[in-house]
């Protein structure tokens, strides 16, 4: 078969690379063409864009970059066409990717959406558009089945990736001496800082997290890289300030981390089930504006936090744009640090977390049931 992929981040990157790795296993043909990263790179095919060349957040940076939008959007465009795949595979990344779906729809490709994009938080009207140009829709957390199921969009849920990546995660059994001596850290426990993997996301998040480096000098704070950036470019956040910056191994650094601060997303699921604590920090452009826009008009669910999401309370605490204060960041997170009645309530939320979720193995059913979807979707087309 021939699959043309197409993701826009590093979570995107993680989980459509794992799926490349069991079509690769379960067919023997398999040919790939993609829009993605570096671990997508490692399974093999072509790479047509890079992620990082492509990723845009927020409103100000979807004006200030229109024209390279329109371009990358004619680019994949003629290169589907040109590439004649067996099955259009979008992976997350809704703005482009249902441009892309609509696009294929219309050119007789098949589209098969996997990691659905959050329309069920906000713009629910765009599950229309999923209806009319999805072939069929897999999903990975049960209450996006439901509310696709609902709209009669053909869904199919596989579980979570999230589990094979951090399952197959290396290092898993390290200890913390081993750990901070391979990265050349000190003895200080560690207070793990995720701001994302785009640029817009750092800017505005990393700075506050920053803050809280003098707050707490009995730990070290340790960055977790994002692929998409070099270590030096997290330098002129840093400046004087005694934090350190570990690449390609935030899984590992989680699992040592004492807690954790993160911006929404992926990253959120992911430390959860590494069993860190954490704090929700998440700012983008637009302050107050933003936040009454979002909250008000687009977001249509309780949380931004997945984990919250799935276990439907407030696990973890959330500070979104104007929920956001350095005060009450230091207050929780204080509290997480030490073995505190609110560091214990938040552990055994993650234990219900996991009971949920459930065990790894998504990525190879998830190849298997598009694999045996694509024989039935061939013979009727």
């Amino acid at each position: 078969m021939r699959y043309y992929i197409i993701a826009g981040e590093a979570s995107g990157d993680l989980h459509a690379s794992n799926l490349m790795k069991a079509f690769k296993e379960q067919d023997a043909q398999a040919d790939f063409r993609y829009w993605g990263g570096d671990l997508m790179k490692e399974q093999g095919g072509t790479l047509v864009r890079h992620y990082k060349d492509t990723a845009v957040m927020g409103l100000w940076d979807v004006l200030t970059n229109l024209n390279s939008i329109k371009k990358n959007f004619k680019l994949c465009q003629e290169d589907i066409l040109d590439y004649q795949p067996d099955v259009l595979i979008l992976v997350d990344y809704a703005g482009f990717n249902l441009r892309m779906a609509k696009f294929a729809h219309r050119h007789n490709v098949l589209v098969y959406y996997y990691i659905s994009p959050k329309i069920w938080a906000w713009n629910q009207k765009r599950v229309k558009k999923i209806k009319a140009t999805v072939d069929r829709m897999f999903t990975i957390l049960p209450f996006e089945t439901k509310f696709f199921e609902e709209h009669g969009v053909e869904v199919q849920y596989s579980g979570n990736p999230v589990l094979d990546a951090i399952a197959n995660r290396d290092n898993k059994d390290e200890s913390f001496e081993d750990f901070v001596a391979r990265n050349q850290l000190d003895n200080r426990p560690k207070v793990a800082l995720l701001a994302g993997s785009r640029k817009g996301e750092i800017s505005y998040n990393l700075p506050d997290m920053l803050e809280m480096v003098d707050k707490f000098p009995e730990f070290q704070f340790v960055i977790a890289g994002a692929p998409s950036f070099a270590v030096e470019e997290y330098q002129p956040f840093i400046k004087d300030k005694d934090v350190a910056v570990v690449s390609g191994q935030t899984y590992q650094l989680l699992q040592q981390a004492r807690a954790a601060l993160v911006t929404s997303g992926t990253a959120t699921l992911e430390t959860a089930l590494l069993n860190c604590p954490q704090v929700v920090c998440y700012k983008m452009w637009g302050g107050g504006f933003t936040d009454f826009v979002a909250k008000k008009i687009l977001i249509k669910v309780p949380y931004i936090s997945l984990v919250n999401l799935i276990l439907d309370k407030e696990a973890v605490l959330e500070l979104f744009q104007k929920d956001f204060s350095l005060n009450k960041l230091e207050r929780e997170l204080d509290l997480l640090l030490q073995d505190s009645p609110r560091r214990n309530e938040m552990l055994a939320d993650y234990d219900e977390l996991h009971r949920r979720m459930g065990g790894p193995g998504s990525s190879a059913r998830t190849a298997s049931l598009m694999l045996e979807a694509l024989k039935k979707d061939q013979m009727h087309a």
